[in-house]
């Protein structure tokens, strides 16, 4: 992009107090994902910035992460925090452990907190507690949480944005509310449980039948056919990625996941199905902006670089209106 656009944007996007300033030097900025494992035995991923390196739950033992980590060339001292979506086991099982020998910051909702302490989890580790729906940042990433209905103390969904890209965490949850499917709706990388095809959950001989009610209700998990139904509701001119996780071992397999998402015709999009026992590939989460030609390109460039906080900028400036002739362009 010319001198003269690059700085129109910078211009324009300060004026607009978009929550993603730090990272507006117009070069096509990403920022990386990578699925440590997915799945009933475990869940944990690492999404790394420029500035910061961030594990998102600890479902495996610290050995393991320790070791997931080494594949991806990252060493445990260098995390900035981890994030948890709620307290379940394979979303904390390496919680304690971990943190005792590392010291890496917990960000999560009080009652997840007060969840896992009561219980002598990490309880001398350093905390930064956030309330359920809140919006902050950790370096140069951005973090918005939101409450998704799922069978923990206060579980959350969250969206993280940095430069020109944004991915959204639905891990374990039973039931997209609309609240969750307009939250996600902007992202361009998606992460959501397909945890069962609802065929092989009601003929699964090892599950009670207690069990099966609970992972088919409004707070147990997504069916392969209900996660499809989510994406196909939200995909429009933002989802370009979508992450299929926390598949279960007896009731699911990665061909039904994804031939669901095939059946509602989402396979113009990237799919890929995370595995238990292995690492993902490293995801770039980013697009290339188009060339600003006039003036009217400038909203629509802003919109792109980040519509999740272009969006809540909005919602916050209501009487706002750009002023084309600002000098400062």
């Amino acid at each position: 992009m010319g001198g003269t656009a690059q700085h129109k944007i910078l211009s324009f996007l300060p004026h607009l107090g978009l929550a993603c300033l730090k990272i507006c030097d117009m070069k096509d900025t990403v920022f990386e994902l990578a699925i440590l494992g997915s799945g009933s035995g475990g869940n944990s991923a690492l999404i790394t910035t420029e500035n910061c390196r961030i594990l998102v739950d600890i479902g495996f033992s610290a050995r393991q992460i320790c070791q997931r980590l080494g594949a991806l060339g990252v060493t445990p001292d260098s995390l900035n925090a981890i994030l948890l979506t709620h307290e379940h086991g394979d979303h904390t099982a390496g919680l304690d452990v971990f943190s005792r020998k590392f010291k890496v910051p917990i960000y999560c909702n009080r009652l997840t907190a007060e969840a896992l302490r009561g219980q002598g989890i990490a309880a001398n580790a350093p905390w930064t507690i956030f309330t359920t729906g809140a919006s902050f940042t950790i370096r140069d990433l951005d973090l918005q949480t939101f409450y998704v209905p799922h069978d923990a103390v206060d579980p959350v969904g969250f969206i993280a944005s940095s430069g020109y890209g944004s991915v959204g965490f639905l891990t374990d949850l039973g039931f997209a509310t609309k609240l969750v499917q307009e939250r996600i709706r902007e992202v361009h990388t998606l992460v959501v449980e397909t945890n069962h095809d609802e065929r092989k959950l009601q003929d699964d001989p090892k599950r009670p039948w207690s069990v099966k009610q609970r992972i088919l209700s409004r707070h147990g998990h997504l069916s392969n056919h209900a996660a499809a139904t989510l994406v196909a509701n939200i995909a429009g001119n933002y989802l370009e990625r979508v992450i299929l996780g926390h598949l279960s071992r007896d009731c699911n397999t990665q061909e039904l996941a994804l031939g669901e998402m095939e059946r509602l015709g989402l396979d113009r999009l990237e799919l890929f199905c995370a595995q238990q026992h292995e690492v993902s590939p490293r995801f770039a989460i980013g697009r290339t902006l188009p060339e600003a030609t006039d003036l009217a390109d400038l909203a629509k460039i802003a919109e792109q670089v980040d519509p999740v906080a272009y969006h809540q900028a909005y919602d916050y400036h209501t009487q706002y209106t750009l002023n084309l002739q600002w000098d400062a362009l």
